[in-house]
Formats: C-alpha cells, structure tokens, sequence
C-alpha cells in the first residue's frame, strides 16, 4: 500500500528536496544530472524495489486439486451448501488473480443461493464488483432492454409469514363465564378490548385473560408499567380483530413492536417487522433501526437495513454509524440479521474495507468477525490469513504472527511468506531463510516460494533463487525488478532495460513502468521518460511515484520543461510510426500528449480505448471509452461510441441498434465498421459475409485517418479469406501495407499458406517479426509455416516474449506425446498450469492422463477445467467418460 504524500500541490522546491538534494530532475531550467559514479546515491535512492507484497488471498499449494474437489462437491451436495462452495471458488481464483473467474464464482453464488440472505449479499457483492458499469445499465436503458438483475430485493416476501396456530382450550377457575369484554387502562385512559381476541394474541395473554390469573375475573386491567401508550394499545386492539396494521406510524410501530416482543405476540410482531421494513428507504432509516431490530428480534427489518447498507458500498463503510453497527454484533445478532450466511457477508464487508483502507480498525473488526463466523477449515484459513496481512500492515507483528502461525498450521503454506517477514523484521533472517527452504523441499516448489527465499540469502544464491522464480511463476513482478535494478546499480544500462523490458512486454504492471521510466531519467532520456510516464497516467490519472511520495501528474510537468514540444503535426507523425511499429506503450503516451492540444478528443480517447484492450487492460479501456462518449463532436459519433461500449461488455445485439442510429443520422466510417463488427460477431449464418463486407466497403468509401482504413482493409480482408476470395484478400492486405498497417503481414501470410506456399507465408510474418515491437504472436503465427524445428524455435521464442500464451506449451506437449515421452509432454503442461488456470491446457493434460491410464489425475483435472468453464461441452464429454471408469 502506498503511502501518500501530504500536499497535492507541493511548490516546485519542495518537489525538488523530495526526490534528490542532487537533483535527478531539477526544477530549474537547464541540464539535468548525469549518470555517473557522481550520482550514485541518487540512483540507489531512486530505484529502490520495495519488498512484494504478502497478498491477502487464499493461495493452496495445488490450486487445481482444491478446485477439483469443490466441483466434486458441487456435483453432490444440498442446495443450502451451494453458495458456500462458490465462495470458496472465489477465492481460489481471486489468489490466481483471474479476475473474470472472480466474477463468474460470485454469479454461480448468486444463481444458485439457497436463501434471501445469500440472494443479498452476493447480488451486493456483483453490484460492488460492476460498479464502474452503472453506464452500461443506462445505455441498454435506451435499448429498450432493462437490466435489474442485481435489483432490491422485497425482503418480506422471501420471508416466511408467521403462521398463527391454533390458541390453547381456554381454562377457568370458577363456574362463571370471563368477561367478554377487558378494559385496559394506562394512565388516566381507558381502552375496551375484545377478551379473546386480545387472549388470541399470544399464549402468556392468553394464559393472563382466561387462565388461572387474577386478570381473568378482572373487567379492567392496569398496563400503565408496560411502555405503552393509549394510542398504540388502540392500534393492538384492531389488530387483535382485522389482523392488519393501517396507516401507522413508525414511532408507533417500533412502541408496538417492543410491546409484541414483551408478551410473545408473534402475529403483531411479524406484522410490525414487515411494516416497519417496508418503510426503509435510505441509510439514515436504516441505520436508525437496525439496532432496535438487533434487539428485537426482528429479522425482515434487519435484513432490509442491511440490504440498504449493501446496495450502497463502499459508501456505507466511510459513515461511522454504519460501520459501529456492522462491527460490533454477536452471533445471535448476526444471525437475526443475515441467518447462516455471516461468513458470506463479513467476506463481502472486510474486502471494501481492505480495498478503502487495509490499515483502518474497521478492516481489523470486520476480519475479527469473519474469523468469529468461520466454520469449515478453508474458511478459517482465509480469515486468519486475511487478518494476519492486516496486523501485519498495522505493524502488529505478535497477533499477525500468531494468525499466520494459525493458517500455516491449518495447511495454508502460503502464510509462511508472513511468518518469514516478521522473523526477519526481528533480525531472525537465517531462521526465515531456513523456514522457506524447508517449505520448498517438502511440497511441490512454487515461484513465490523461491521469490520469498531470495529476500533471505545474498549474492548468486538470491540471483539463482529469482531466476528459479521467474521460470516457475513468470508473472511475478519482483524477480524482474530487482534483476534490473541491480543491473543499472552496476551500470549495466542495456541489460537492465532488456530485463525490465521482459515483463513489460507481456504484462503492463504500473511499478515496471515506474522503475523503467527512473532508468530513463538516469540515462537523461527524457523523451522516453515522458513516454513511460504518460502511459502510467492513461492507465491510472492519479498514479504516484517514488513509494507515493510524487504525484506522477506534476512529475510529467518538470519534465515537459527538458522535452521538445510537438505540434499537432508532430504527435499525428509519432503516432502512425508507434502505431505501424505496433509500439501500443509509446502509441498510448503520443495519444496522452496529443489530447492537451485542441484536436477533437472524442477521437482520441477512443483510439486510446484500443490500445488498452490490446494491451489487456480493460478497466482502464472502459474509462477510456466513457471518455470519447463524453466528448463526442456530434449525436452520431456519440452513438458510435456506446456501441462500442456495449459491444465490448457482451451486449452485441445492442450495440448493432447503436450502429444502426448512427447511420440513419450520418454515414460515417466508425459507424458502419462498428455494425459489420458486431454483425460478424453476432451471426452464425454464413450469408452474413456479403453483409459484412458491403458495410466495410461503405466504411472505406468515408473519410477516416489511415490507422482505421488500415484496420477496415485488414478487417475485410480477414472476411474475403474465409469466403475463399484470396485475390480480393490480398489486395485488401495489400493496400493496408501501403498505409502501414503492419499486421496485415499476417492476413498475406494466411493468402500465401492457403495457395500452398508456406515459405512465402514464412517470410510475411519474419517481416512482421523485423517491422513490430510487440511480436509474440507474430513468432507465434509463424510457426505454423515452418518446418518442425523451425516451429519449435519460434514457440520457444513465443514463451521467452510472452509465457502467458498457451498454446507453445500445447504444441510441444503434443510432441512430446508424439514420441511417446508421456511424463515430460504432462510436465509440459503442468509448467504453465501452476500459473495459469488455463482451460485447455487442463483439458489436454487430462486426456493425456487418461490415455496413460491415470484415471484419478484425468478426473481431478476435467474437474479443474469445468471449475474454469462449467459448459464447456468437450470437458463434459471427457469428465463423463473418465468419471464412468473411477474405480
């Protein structure tokens, strides 16, 4: 977690004194510092590689083996163990970080609730997860579709009524007959009451009014010590006849209720628990009665409190009072307000806390509650481990090491990270050294395992231990940076830049762009510096540098004064050279300067929210693409762009309608490229083709700048292939390399394979190879051209460039196979898949078990691969036929 600054707006000087007496990056005018000997303390001060983080999450050394036997469990347990089970699934996946399998746990949670309780929290938790998509909910709005799926819930009737039973014979004690009639009085009033109706109320009226009582032979009975006004006892008396509660208020109401809940009136007190929770309408009402609810007994109105509170994170957590009554219940609280599903809701309620503030008290309360409500060991698990990050956080290193020492104990390995940490804060380092490599020798080694162990030892062993990391996890950060960062320590700039430069090609992390962008300023590049800097602010506007000490925002300022200025010429230049090169880092930092200038923005933050989706990070692509609808020129362009919007959130059919008013507005080219891309996408018909290929050639004929064109003629081009028209493809393919569009080589490549000349093919995608920056897939597509070899090499260079794509592995696992090297083709596999829940990947090693005849490893990995994706209709082929020969 990063520690802020105090003062947004810092004066120049101070900015100065913050990152170097020396002056890395002077405020005035002129000359930077040089990168030499001289500067080495401002160097060591500023790429400083802080320590990875111990991550919060539920992290089993054999992930696959826990999916598989929740989807096991899945398959046979009761309906009311459902959710439970997804949540579990969560956090597996949430420790994997597949934020997409994240969601889809929590929706399978939702679907398959069990109760009200459940319906609430995981319909909250969805809502919470998608609430940067309010947009999308308005523009399907204007679709004509509504989307309420995550809507309130009407608590009371999910609740089962009370039903009255039959009231006990009445008994007497004397010959003569009860009055019928029964005066209350309180004070100086008097309320006349039906006997038995009121008797019908509850038994202790009941036993009072017709038993052996004193009461029973009275006409009048004295309730002026039982806190209830005349006004009130009126209303229980019509109750007591029509069973209804008109028009009342809620003061009186809540009177009503504690007066219910004192003489066991379940029908009157069911009747004020529903009125009441009718009546909550926003947090103020809630927060007002949810503890007269806690203490009353009143479960419809707790829940629609609490449903109040939930639909309003992670508002609800920064008001004091909210917090106050959520943190400090009981069980039997917890279990009025939310039945058995507290571990549900404290999960849900602790991870917006940690996500507001990991450090604050209310993290710690929420965690100390899950902890209280865990039953099964995984749940405890995540709960001490959780809590244990946080005392850990807080610096409260006894009771975080205890919670750590718990989970560890529980089988949660990766708690040891935090037992290792504190024993080395406590000068203990031999010991954490010690800890780590018993935990590696006596499991299935990990990367995180050997990138905890390099924190501990010095010199080649830490070097072995983070090259051990990265071939076993490649996507952790760390090994990268402290590789890269002791390389420019010794001033070996370009090892350094290429070790950074790994990561950053496959995975587009903010503290490697941060570090790259600290080389370039000590290599006084500050053309590239600025670039590194502008595309940390297009992925996060409020980003800060230097452990949070700067904001990255005024860091760009002080640089501008040593960079050239471009015009906008200057940037459309840049931006077609970064573009064609396929640079999308330096094509996002050339769009990020160009929209300071007066050019339309619509357009640019459009062209920006390409980029980001290519560069996989989508969050930051749908804040692009609500940027460009907000700065659309025209009614037309701004239908484009929520086309776009919806179409890149799954609602194709929607964002066709959009292309469609657009046109009937103005022809344009975004607007009829936008329909033929959603019409390819939407119909399965063939004959759609000729459809398609008609708009993009209307696109084509409208005015657009040559990056779209060239996109459009790839696009068409890609369409005429797969009707078999491979002239008219490669003159498409053609003609977007004459504007620079250089991944039409691949199109051309595919033209050449399909005319049987695969060396031609070949050197389409080597030249692609030599013009791209980015190219895994380019290696990668090339090695369908080539011999075997040739296609091994390229697959091995695909893996160096970006280990994340599957399908190297795939291909020399089924080599291997080929060959009869059955252990090392599952090894293959088994590489990649203990970082990468990868569905294939799992569905090719457990046909691979199968076919060797282990009939346990293929069934736990079609359960894994069914976790991953439960429709998946050649997993459930094979899972049914290796499940028929479980022994």
């Amino acid at each position: 977690m990063r520690t802020f600054f105090p003062s947004e707006s810092c004066k120049e000087t101070h900015l100065k004194s913050i990152i170097n007496p020396q002056s890395w990056l002077q405020v005035e005018r002129g000359k930077l510092a040089k990168f030499s000997s001289e500067s080495a303390s401002s160097i060591e001060s500023l790429i400083k590689v802080p320590e990875p983080p111990i991550l919060p999450f539920f992290k089993p050394v054999d992930y696959v083996q826990v999916l598989a036997k929740i989807h096991e469990e899945l398959e046979s347990c009761s309906p009311e163990e459902r959710s439970n089970l997804y949540l579990l699934q969560f956090h597996v996946f949430k420790g994997l970080g597949e934020v997409k399998l994240t969601r889809r746990s929590l929706r399978s949670a939702w679907s398959k609730a069990s109760t009200v309780y459940e319906k609430l929290i995981f319909g909250a938790w969805l809502k919470y997860e998608k609430q940067d998509e309010e947009l999308i909910s308005d523009l399907l709005s204007t679709c004509g579709k509504c989307s309420k799926e995550f809507g309130a819930i009407d608590i009371a009737s999910e609740m089962p009524a009370y039903k009255k039973l039959n009231p006990p014979g009445v008994v007497t004690t004397n010959e003569d007959p009860c009055p019928r009639t029964v005066s209350f009085r309180i004070g100086d009033e008097k309320i006349a009451c039906d006997r038995q109706k009121i008797a019908s109320l509850s038994a202790p009226f009941h036993a009072m009014l017709n038993g052996c009582f004193t009461e029973s032979l009275c006409e009048e009975i004295d309730l002026s010590e039982n806190n209830i006004s005349p006004l009130a006892m009126r209303v229980i008396n019509d109750f007591s006849s029509n069973g209804l509660l008109n028009k009342v208020s809620p003061d009186l109401l809540l009177e009503i209720l504690v007066f219910s809940n004192k003489f066991c009136c379940e029908s009157l007190k069911d009747a004020c628990d529903r009125k009441l929770a009718s009546l909550v309408s926003c947090r103020q009402d809630a927060i007002e009665l949810l503890e007269c609810a806690l203490e009353e007994n009143s479960p419809v109105l707790a829940a629609s409190c609490l449903q109040v509170f939930l639909r309003e994170l992670s508002d609800s957590l920064k008001d004091s009072q909210v917090v106050e009554l959520l943190s400090n219940t009981n069980r039997q609280q917890r279990l009025i307000m939310i039945g058995p599903a507290s571990f549900s809701l404290y999960c849900l309620l602790s991870e917006v806390s940690m996500n507001l503030d990991p450090r604050s008290d209310e993290s710690v309360c929420f965690l100390e509650t899950l902890l209280d409500s865990a039953e099964t060991i995984q749940q405890k698990v995540i709960a001490y481990h959780r809590l244990g990050c946080v005392r850990f956080l807080r610096k409260e290193l006894d009771e975080a090491e205890q919670l750590f020492e718990a989970a560890f104990n529980l089988g949660h390995t990766y708690s040891v990270v935090g037992l290792a940490r504190i024993g080395h804060i406590r000068g203990h380092k031999r010991w954490a050294y010690e800890k780590l490599s018993a935990v590696i020798s006596s499991s299935t080694p990990l990367g995180w395992m050997y990138q905890e162990s390099s924190l501990y030892c010095e010199g080649e062993k830490r070097w072995d231990d983070l090259e051990k990391a990265t071939e076993l996890d490649p996507t952790l950060t760390y090994p990268y940076m402290y590789k890269a960062a002791s390389l420019m320590r010794k001033q070996d700039v370009q090892s350094a830049l290429s070790e950074i430069n790994r990561i950053l090609g496959f995975k587009l992390a903010l503290e490697c762009l941060e570090l790259r962008f600290c080389f370039y300023l000590a290599l006084e590049d500050y053309r590239l510096a600025i670039c590194d800097i502008q595309a940390i602010l297009t992925l996060c506007p409020d980003y800060r540098v230097f452990e949070g000490r700067v904001a990255a925002l005024q860091l760009r300022t002080l640089l501008r004064e040593h960079v050239e200025s471009w015009t906008e010429a200057d940037c459309w230049l840049q931006l077609y050279d970064r573009w064609s090169s396929v640079d999308d880092i330096g094509s996002l930092s050339v769009i990020y300067q160009m929209l300071e200038s007066d050019a339309a923005k619509g357009v640019l933050y459009f062209r920006q929210s390409l980029l980001l989706l290519r560069l996989n990070c989508p969050d930051a692509a749908m804040r692009s693409s609500q940027l460009a609808r907000q700065h659309a020129s025209s009614e037309h362009e701004r239908l484009v762009y929520e086309g776009w919007i919806l179409y890149d959130t799954g609602h194709c059919e929607e964002g066709l309608q959009k292309a469609e008013e657009s046109i009937s507005i103005k022809r344009s080219f975004e607007a009829f490229f936008l329909k033929a891309y959603a019409l390819a996408d939407s119909s399965l018909d063939a004959s759609c083709s000729s459809t398609v290929i008609s708009l993009l050639e209307e696109a084509l004929r409208c005015p657009s700048d040559r990056l779209r064109k060239g996109q459009a003629l790839n696009n068409l081009g890609s369409v005429y292939v797969d009707c078999g028209k491979l002239d008219a493809a490669a003159d498409c393919y053609i003609s977007a390399l004459k504007i620079r569009h250089t991944r039409a080589h691949q199109g051309l490549a595919r033209v050449h394979f399909l005319r049987n000349d695969k060396t031609a093919a070949y050197d389409e995608m080597t030249k692609l190879i030599e013009k791209a920056k980015n190219n895994a897939s380019a290696y990668e597509k090339r090695s369908e051209y080539g011999d075997r070899d040739r296609a091994k090499a390229d697959l091995e260079m695909v893996t160096r460039l970006d280990p994340l794509r599957v399908y190297p592995y795939r291909y020399r696992a089924a080599v291997l196979m080929d060959n009869h090297k059955e252990k090392e083709a599952i090894a293959e596999l088994s590489r990649a898949i203990a970082f990468k829940a990868d569905l294939h990947l799992l569905h090719l090693r457990a046909a691979f078990h199968e076919h060797i005849g282990d009939v346990m490893g293929a069934l736990r990995d079609c359960r894994a691969a069914l976790s991953v994706d439960p429709n998946h209709q050649e997993m459930l082929e094979l899972h049914s036929r290796v499940n028929s020969q479980e022994p």
